[in-house]
């Protein structure tokens, strides 16, 4: 059973950055493929990012260029570099791990964060 917690959420302007950490326990991270998800206010649940056991990254069009997936198979953990923030990332950003990156891309992963926080203001 792989737990994960997420951390790094917060309350930032427009324009600033953020970075999002995923602690995974549990679990052969290294043999994971891992991936952000992000859920706002009445809306549905959607992809961020993702990031599979052999390197390979992928972004949804809306983040593309402003934020970074990247992990530290050695600390076991993931992360969301986050930059140039808009209203409309303000959601509770999820981190979620599967043997299957197929999985991961489309929201059937087998484990999910409790989530975390960031708004981002105007």
């Amino acid at each position: 059973q792989v737990q994960l917690v997420e951390s790094g959420g917060g309350l930032v302007q427009a324009g600033g950055s953020l970075r999002l950490s995923c602690a995974a326990s549990g679990g052969t991270f290294r043999s994971l493929a891992m991936g952000w998800f992000r859920q706002a206010p009445g809306k549905e649940r959607e992809f961020v990012s993702a990031h599979s056991w052999s390197g390979s990254t992928y972004y949804a069009d809306s983040v593309k260029g402003r934020f970074t997936i990247s992990r530290d198979n050695a600390q076991n953990t993931l992360y969301l570099q986050m930059n140039n923030l808009k209203p409309e990332d303000t959601a509770v950003y999820y981190c979620v791990a599967d043997r299957l990156l197929s999985s991961v891309r489309t929201m059937k992963s087998d484990y999910w964060g409790q989530g975390t926080q960031v708004t981002v203001s105007s």
